[in-house]
């Protein structure tokens, strides 16, 4: 009774995010509307539309878990694209536009110019697909950071073990490109443009979701947040 209390008012908060009837394995039914209204506002180029779709309803599968999600933000992270493409996307779900769209690199072992590869082990030097919850900032090596938390059991959960966070990286630029014909790459850490990373880290830090993609069917078919159990 609880849990339905809780969608219920997450529901009445959030009407454009949470779909309380709506199977975790299919899209909430507002998500071709939202993705209509994106389009209708935005000139560049936005996320694909099923990935789209795949993050919104993971989305609100960490909506209905206590205390996680705080901000009406979603950052998508498509690494089926090539590092070369502007692939990360952060969406104010609430204004429906696009926030931010650049580029973020893939950790050194996932892949060259494009990411195939991906691992939850510390010392892989792998990116990890999935879905995160951003928690606070910091000031590193890499200057202003910000700690991701991995909420995929086996895909991404050792994030802060391993010390998985966004930062700036000066081999995140259009000149790197131009040089090498790709991005440089982290030790794992979707890290983003010196010329962005504070804007970015203060925008989604402290509660936001963020979804890592690649079409991975083991993914797909076994992440508990897209799949959550029956209640």
């Amino acid at each position: 009774m609880i849990q339905y209390l809780k969608l219920y008012l997450l529901a009445f908060m959030f009407p454009a995010l949470v779909n309380v009837s709506a199977s975790a394995k299919e899209p909430a039914a507002d998500a071709t509307s939202m993705y209509n209204s994106l389009l209708k506002s935005e000139m560049g180029a936005l996320p694909a539309e099923d990935v789209f779709n795949i993050a919104l309803r993971g989305m609100q599968s960490l909506q209905a878990q206590p205390d996680l999600i705080k901000k009406n933000i979603l950052t998508i992270i498509d690494f089926s694209l090539p590092s070369t493409e502007k692939r990360l996307w952060i969406i104010d779900l609430r204004d429906m536009k696009v926030l931010v769209n650049d580029f973020v690199a893939h950790g050194r072992n996932s892949g060259d110019k494009a990411a195939g590869n991906f691992s939850n082990i510390s010392g892989s030097y792998m990116s990890s697909i999935g879905f995160y919850v951003t928690g606070d900032t910091y000031h590193g090596k890499h200057g202003l950071s910000l700690y991701l938390d991995g909420k995929d059991r086996d895909f991404n959960c050792n994030a802060r073990s391993r010390a998985i966070v966004m930062h700036g990286a000066d081999y995140v630029s259009n000149d790197f490109i131009t040089r090498t014909g790709r991005l440089g790459r982290s030790l794992g850490c979707p890290a983003i443009s010196m010329d962005i990373h504070e804007k970015v880290i203060n925008t989604i830090s402290g509660g936001s979701a963020m979804f890592i993609y690649y079409p991975d069917p083991l993914f797909l078919e076994k992440s508990e947040i897209l799949n959550p159990p029956a209640v």
